[in-house]
């Protein structure tokens, strides 16, 4: 085989020759060549797999929020400004505690101060009548200070459990429920579920008292992880389960969730 010169590597040109054979003929380089990729085959079809490229745009697409929308969104921001509403969420329905929890707490605040000031007394003035006399009237008068101070005490912890208990709230909006659990004067928190989540709700009324008064608790049930969530004491607890379930079910198909909101 004849050789000529040639230049780098580099530089080769599969159109040019590199090399002669002993018959002069002109020998060309060639650029390697890939092995060919085996394709595997569907055993069902016998034809190879189709391959479906998609895209999706580098952004989110934005959601459409109605006029109406927005504007609900701006009304429930301003009346619970403490609530973290995504855009275009507004509160369909605001479920506050029926007032006979109230009653119950100033009805224990009211038989302490009865004790304290009635039942007190006499028992001293009965049983007690020689310890009584005995005291001197700075004594008395610290006793009376005591009596006052211990009355106040019980009225500033009925007022502390108001605030508690009204502090404790359900709030239905157009995407989630959300549920204000307050324990103490600065102790709360806030849970958030989701419609799309929301596997079953109903109410519970227990008594002739409740049926009377129109109160009771709420249950709701989530997909997945079977978390059960109740709100007790609520008012008309049958009108907000329905709202509650016919959210659940447009928000599930896709539908308003309120019949008031305009498209």
């Amino acid at each position: 085989m004849v050789h000529k010169p040639s230049s780098t590597p580099e530089s080769h040109n599969p159109h040019q020759p590199v090399a002669y054979d002993q018959q002069g003929r002109p020998l060309y380089a060639h650029p390697p060549t890939q092995p060919a990729q085996t394709v595997a085959i569907d055993p069902l079809t016998r034809q190879p797999p189709q391959v479906v490229y998609m895209t999706r745009p580098a952004e989110p697409v934005a959601q459409h929020i109605s006029d109406k929308a927005k504007m609900r969104h701006e009304e429930s921001k301003k009346a619970f400004p403490g609530l973290n509403l995504s855009e275009g969420e507004y509160v369909i329905s605001a479920v506050r505690r029926h007032p006979i929890g109230l009653l119950s707490i100033w009805a224990v605040v009211a038989l302490a101060m009865a004790l304290t000031f009635i039942v007190g007394p006499i028992l001293l003035r009965d049983f007690l009548p020689n310890f009584v006399g005995s005291l001197s009237a700075e004594q008395q008068f610290n006793g009376g200070l005591f009596v006052v101070l211990l009355a106040a005490l019980f009225i500033l912890g009925g007022v502390v459990a108001t605030v508690v208990y009204r502090g404790n709230r359900f709030f239905l909006t157009n995407e989630s429920v959300i549920q204000n659990i307050q324990t103490g004067l600065v102790t709360q928190k806030e849970q958030t579920i989701s419609l799309t989540n929301i596997e079953d709700a109903s109410f519970r009324q227990t008594g002739l008292i409740q049926t009377i008064l129109n109160y009771g608790a709420l249950r709701l049930s989530t997909e997945g992880d079977e978390t059960t969530y109740r709100f007790s004491f609520v008012a008309n607890p049958k009108r907000q389960v329905d709202l509650l379930n016919n959210a659940v079910e447009a928000f599930k198909n896709g539908r308003p969730v309120d019949p008031n909101e305009e498209n």
